[in-house]
């Protein structure tokens, strides 16, 4: 008698496979047999039960590698967007608050290679395209900062501390220096130190990338249909378009702001006394 030398599916137990007719006909008459299965052990003909039970272990075998390595998958992106989000929080560091807790004076190497840095942050993609403009003043001096605080309440203390003659950049004299006291009407410490920015990384802003097809905006993933009334009451919406020509989007409400980091289509590459 000729048959196939493979075990059923535990999915499909009702399937006349060359295989259940052979096991309806060895118990119809009363006859034992050994086969292999499909990982190679032997299994008595006789306990169709066993055979269930090592189709489905080596269902979960599978399963339980396929989860491990989604897993180490996960954690290897995670560990990515913190080293991302880590070392960029260090530059900007570096390049304010830390200005004068170098040991040693900085070399006119070390400052321009912070200005560049610095610059990078926001001069990307302006020799691709001629008609790039630029960016406010306002936006560079909140990407510039570590913290990343709202630009336009940055912007009023830049200008009250363009008043003084205290010598310290920005930065410095901000939250370290001479102004660290220093408290405006218009925009309090709380609100200065309450309104900021999530700059994302290139994980986080793919779940706020749209497209455009046929005339209708929607998201990346999803393929969802980007719905601005759905937001909390009275919130607002922020547009931006990468050097790239990617397009995002996020609600703007509450205390926190969600762009991504690079309000790169409109630039600014110089940086006087803020470094």
């Amino acid at each position: 008698m000729e048959f196939e030398t493979h075990a059923p599916s535990c999915f499909d137990l009702s399937s006349q496979s060359p295989m259940n007719s052979f096991l309806d006909t060895n118990f119809a008459n009363d006859r034992e047999c050994q086969w292999p299965d499909s990982t190679g052990d032997v299994i008595p003909a006789d306990t169709p039960t066993k055979l269930h039970a090592k189709a489905a272990m080596t269902v979960q075998k599978v399963y339980r590698s396929y989860r491990t390595r989604r897993m180490l998958a996960d954690s290897a992106l995670v560990a990515e967007e913190l080293w991302w989000q880590a070392l960029d929080y260090a530059r900007l560091n570096h390049s304010t608050i830390s200005f004068f807790n170098v040991p040693q004076p900085e070399t006119a190497v070390s400052r321009w290679n912070r200005i560049t840095l610095n610059a990078s942050k926001v001069g990307k993609g302006l020799s691709r395209d001629g008609k790039a403009q630029k960016l406010a003043f306002q936006h560079w001096i909140e990407a510039i900062d570590p913290r990343h605080r709202y630009g336009h309440n940055l912007h009023m203390y830049y200008k009250e501390w363009c008043k003084t003659d205290a010598g310290q950049p920005f930065f410095f004299w901000l939250d370290l220096g001479d102004g660290k006291k220093v408290e405006l009407k218009e925009c309090p410490r709380s609100k200065l130190q309450k309104q900021s920015i999530k700059y994302l990384g290139p994980q986080e802003r793919e779940h706020y990338e749209y497209v455009v097809a046929e005339g209708k905006i929607l998201h990346s993933l999803t393929g969802n249909h980007l719905d601005t009334t759905n937001g909390l009451p009275g919130a607002k919406w922020i547009f931006v378009m990468s050097t790239s020509k990617r397009l995002y989007a996020g609600e703007v409400s509450g205390k926190s702001y969600y762009i991504n980091a690079f309000m790169m289509i409109i630039l600014q590459i110089v940086f006087p006394l803020l470094t």
